[in-house]
């Protein structure tokens, strides 16, 4: 199992993603598990993967535009919105297929993800933070009073179809979502494996050297923002077609504050981060659902009010945790003990 490090002696094994007979074997057994598992698995679990594998795209694009790129970016819930509205309305309105409305909801999110990066070209830090927010309730606000839209009364989009079969139930639907995952977990794993990735990390490391070294600033911000907001679009569209309904009160400001806190947990600059960050956060949301009930019943002189605020505190709890002794979130964590693995039995 290669302990004492991992040495390569072609540059082509250097820069693999799967490096190792060992990798193959882990990838291609958690393919088959992944793949097979509605044939043995619950509804509750194939619903929850069907959530989280959702979820993992829209933090894969935040990821991209925050953990990469190094801008703050408190809109993706709004650019999420974009992309759901605009897949409900292609195929609910004007009956458009929805394999054609995926990749220009994905588009479309990504443009106007473009359009409210901008200020990210003169600003940065707290004050591109409170742009992004401004971006997100200006576009809420205009998807709520848009007739198109449907207002406050939201669309329902109808499933997506292939051919005879309707993608109608959570095992159909969940092929779907789950490929859709993984072929973007593939694509931003190899984003920054090119040009385009080291510019972004040379933005987020020192944004003055990487335009004195040639990088340029204004195209490679909102080239971050775009593909951030396609992640976002395709997200939303998922979304809407597997609840088959869109509803604002389905992207709020508390959302934007539940991403962040993803990619904060998980590890920023981190695609196994992400992962990381939305399992642990959603499992926590999930072990809260349970014990909620449990605290109301032995203690019933607390009232139903530290129940039902159970969620928000243990979220608020343990992203404080994170920050004050993990900074770096689980991702280094999970470096460690790889380190710690390849290199036993030696301490160096």
């Amino acid at each position: 199992m290669r302990p004492c490090g991992v040495f390569d002696e072609r540059y082509i094994q250097d820069i693999a993603i799967v490096r190792t007979w060992q990798h193959w074997l882990a990838l291609i057994g958690a393919l088959v598990i992944l793949y097979t598992f509605p044939f043995y698995g619950s509804y509750y679990l194939i619903s929850l993967i069907n959530l989280l594998s959702i979820l993992i795209i829209v933090i894969l694009g935040l990821q991209i535009v925050m953990g990469y790129c190094g801008q703050i970016s408190l809109g993706q819930p709004a650019f999420m919105a974009v992309g759901a509205y605009t897949s409900a309305i292609l195929t609910a309105t004007y009956g458009i297929s929805f394999w054609i409305a995926l990749p220009l909801s994905g588009l479309s999110a990504g443009i106007v993800g473009m359009i409210s990066g901008a200020p990210s070209l003169r600003i940065k830090g707290f004050y591109l933070a409170m742009a992004t927010l401004a971006a997100h309730f200006v576009i809420m606000w205009i998807i709520m009073h848009l007739k198109i839209t449907g207002g406050i009364q939201g669309l329902h989009p109808p499933p997506p179809q292939i051919g005879n079969i309707v993608l109608d139930t959570e095992e159909r639907m969940y092929y779907l979502i789950v490929t859709m995952m993984v072929i973007s977990t593939f694509a931003a794993r190899n984003l920054f494996r090119s040009k385009v990735g080291r510019a972004f990390v040379a933005i987020n490391d020192n944004d003055l050297a990487a335009e004195v070294m040639g990088v340029n600033l204004y195209y490679y911000k909102l080239l971050a923002f775009f593909i951030s907001c396609v992640y976002a679009g395709l997200g939303g569209s998922l979304w809407a077609h597997y609840y088959m309904v869109v509803h604002p009160e389905q992207f709020t400001f508390m959302h934007a504050i539940w991403y962040v806190g993803m990619v904060i947990i998980g590890g920023m600059g981190s695609i196994p981060g992400v992962f990381f960050g939305v399992l642990f956060v959603r499992l926590l949301d999930e072990i809260v659902l349970f014990s909620s009930p449990m605290l109301s019943s032995l203690f019933p002189w607390l009232g139903p009010g530290p129940g039902a605020a159970l969620g928000l505190s243990a979220f608020g709890m343990a992203l404080l945790l994170f920050i004050i002794f993990e900074p770096r979130g689980l991702a280094h964590r999970w470096e460690v003990i790889k380190e710690s693995y390849r290199l036993y039995p030696f301490a160096y």
